[in-house]
């Protein structure tokens, strides 16, 4: 038996939700509307909530994209931003094809806890082409690095609530009129780089600067 099958097998209502949820939605494979408003399962690292500058992004453990600005501008983003405090991070889960995948991937960052789910969602599109091509295998490995045993990554993905959860936020999203991922606002206004994975850091600098300059 593949790890694909197996995977398919150990998370079947995970599969179910997470395509009836895709093919709803009408997503893209990856790549606006939106709001800064706090919504209900938001995860932020940064300045506390409240804060004059709140920096939302819609993403995908599955979009290529999002992993590339990942790669590319997130290092720069948090040093000059999150960890200083100047802005309020907050991630937003948006399931991208292979969408079953997706929703078990923010499922175990969940059940990883509050301190340690940046880590298995930036481990999760580090290593993105592993991750999609061997869910299973990626998500026990990625799970046991966080503390959580195959049983608890098991019970992560097939949670009822958890997957209610999860389409909760996912239309929550499409409700605030984003499609596709990754999307950016800074204080519900979107920004975008054209032709880019994302928005450029230079371009996410004169939004933020401006706002903290108000």
């Amino acid at each position: 038996m593949s790890a694909n099958t197996r995977f398919a097998a150990m998370s079947r209502r995970a599969a179910i939700t997470a395509a009836a949820l895709t093919a709803a939605m009408g997503l893209a494979a990856c790549g606006g509307g939106g709001t800064g408003a706090a919504a209900e399962g938001d995860m932020a690292i940064g300045a506390p909530d409240g804060a004059k500058v709140t920096v939302v992004e819609y993403a995908s453990v599955t979009c290529p994209h999002c992993a590339a600005w990942q790669e590319n501008t997130w290092a720069a983003f948090k040093a000059a931003y999150v960890d200083t405090n100047k802005v309020r991070y907050v991630f937003r889960e948006l399931p991208t094809p292979p969408a079953p995948v997706a929703v078990a991937g923010f499922a175990v960052a969940r059940c990883a806890g509050e301190d340690k789910y940046f880590q298995v969602i930036h481990e999760l599109m580090a290593d993105q082409r592993a991750f999609v091509g061997d869910p299973r295998g990626t998500l026990v490995r990625v799970g046991n690095g966080v503390g959580l045993s195959e049983q608890q990554v098991q019970a992560c993905i097939t949670d009822e609530d958890a997957l209610k959860a999860a389409d909760d936020r996912a239309s929550a999203a499409t409700k605030a009129g984003v499609t596709t991922t990754p999307a950016f606002f800074v204080n519900g206004t979107q920004v975008i780089t054209p032709g880019g994975e994302g928005p450029s850091m230079e371009d996410l600098s004169k939004a933020i600067d401006a706002e903290l300059a108000k």
